[in-house]
């Protein structure tokens, strides 16, 4: 392993700090450390757990403009985003510090009258996470909070290109008075640590959020050890807009979901499919909007659009948009990019593409930047198909005022969230994860916290004298 990750701001290029990696050799000790302090947090009653997830939030809250500020440096998002993120990251610590004291077993009455079933949860072990860079904070929480309040111990490792956001809120709950070998994080490329995380008896359970073929791989490595695996992964996005639909609501929800984080987000919308009658109308109000936002430096408060993440991010991209021109698509606005490669920022101006069809590269793979392609479709049967042609079932969207239509496409549509005129669906309190290759298990609501826990039964014998 190197022996140091440099954290350089998208925006700029500069380098905001060097990050020590551990050794394999460190690593395999911290995993040592959360194993033997499971033994002791896991007694810990769930109402102690419950009040330092409850402290933990608060030292963030406390912090929240400082962490927002070192997250917008290091990831490039807007820094109103990076405080909604930090609002987004304590809602999952805040609802799993209730649901820690909600970990219920049961009776179940048995087939004799000498005989008495009782069912009880408990903890599943040492949890190991991967995070993805673009939401730091939030993806963090959402895996450590329901783990430790179902008394499980967490180790994380951080993305290379944004660990300060993570590393500085684990300090944090270490600040809070969670013990600290109960929530630790490693830095380190995913490569390296990945196979340390699978390969390791001592952990009992991966999670994951980023990219399918990543998560496939940590399933295959979880496989000699029999883990317990919850995966959060890649995603295709459609968001269909019925003949029906309210155009202003439609548009202004697109363009949250599309544009936030520079559209790297794995529920961004990736393919708009418009009805045929109204793709003119919605074409151009759409693209007026789009004109207003403004791409620069997240630490300007007036800033709308961020910089890419990385150079490979960016490439990626401005092939999707030549293949799609190269394939008769039209641009109806963007298409722009501010890049010095040297110093290694990369802008991607807001854009929108006409006349996309199934043949281009954009409509069959995530695109992760600030590129919307609008087809059309005749009816809502052709828009599910459309829609549902993809191995992703992440996050769907559509946009109808007539409850036949939306409940008929919340029924046919294969995917594991689905926003109704909503571009926004995300909640702490809400089961976030995919169908198809887009994941296993999820993430929020009360859905979030079994991947935890393990049930056992006891079955009490020769009651009756």
């Amino acid at each position: 392993m190197s022996n140091s990750i440099e954290v350089k701001n998208p925006a700029t290029g500069e380098l905001i700090k060097e990050v020590g990696v551990q050794t394999a050799e460190e690593i395999h000790h911290a995993i040592e450390k959360g194993h033997m302090e499971f033994k002791r947090w896991s007694k810990v009653n769930a109402h102690e757990r419950s009040k330092l997830l409850k402290a933990w939030s608060h030292k963030i809250q406390e912090n929240k403009e400082e962490i927002a500020k070192v997250m917008t440096m290091e990831n490039g998002k807007p820094l109103s985003e990076s405080l909604g993120e930090v609002n987004y990251a304590t809602s999952y610590i805040d609802w799993y510090a209730e649901e820690a004291i909600r970990i219920y077993g049961r009776t179940v009455p048995a087939a004799t009258e000498s005989k008495r079933i009782v069912v009880t949860r408990q903890p599943i072990g040492l949890v190991a996470a991967i995070t993805p860079w673009n939401f730091p904070a939030a993806m963090m929480t959402r895996k450590a909070a329901p783990a430790l309040a179902a008394g499980c111990t967490f180790i994380v490792k951080a993305a290379e290109d944004t660990p300060l956001t993570t590393m500085t809120l684990i300090e944090l709950a270490h600040d809070a008075g969670i013990p600290k070998d109960a929530i630790q994080y490693v830095n380190g490329k995913g490569s390296e640590v990945g196979p340390l995380f699978t390969n390791s008896p001592l952990i009992r359970k991966i999670t994951f959020t980023g990219s399918t073929p990543v998560g496939k791989s940590l399933i295959k490595g979880s496989a000699d050890t029999v883990k317990h695996v919850t995966m959060e992964l890649g995603g295709h996005a459609p968001l269909i807009i019925a003949e029906d639909a309210d155009l202003v609501l439609a548009v202004s929800q697109t363009i949250i979901s599309k544009y936030r984080n520079a559209g790297q987000t794995c529920v961004c919308v990736n393919r708009i499919l418009v009805h045929e009658s109204l793709v003119d109308a919605f074409a151009e109000k759409f693209t007026k909007a789009v004109a207003k936002l403004k791409v620069g430096n997240g630490l300007d408060e007036t800033t709308d659009i961020g910089p890419i993440i990385n150079e490979k991010g960016f490439d990626k991209i401005v092939a999707q948009i030549n293949d799609a021109l190269e394939k008769g698509a039209e641009v109806l606005i963007g298409n722009k990019y501010q890049v010095d490669r040297d110093k290694g920022y990369f802008f991607i101006h807001p854009t929108v593409l006409k006349n996309v069809d199934a043949s281009m590269d954009i409509m069959q793979e995530e695109t992760f930047g600030p590129v919307a392609p609008i087809t059309t479709f005749k009816t809502i049967e052709e828009a599910i198909e459309i829609a549902n042609n993809t191995p992703y079932g992440l996050a769907a969207y559509f946009f109808t005022e007539n409850y036949k239509t939306g409940m008929y496409l919340h029924d046919h549509l294969d995917f594991g969230i689905i926003g109704w005129n909503d571009g926004a669906p995300s909640a702490a309190h809400a089961p976030f994860g995919g169908m198809k290759e887009s994941g296993l298990g999820r993430e929020g609501g009360i859905e979030g916290i079994e991947p935890y826990l393990e049930t056992k039964y006891l079955s009490v014998g020769n009651l009756v004298n």
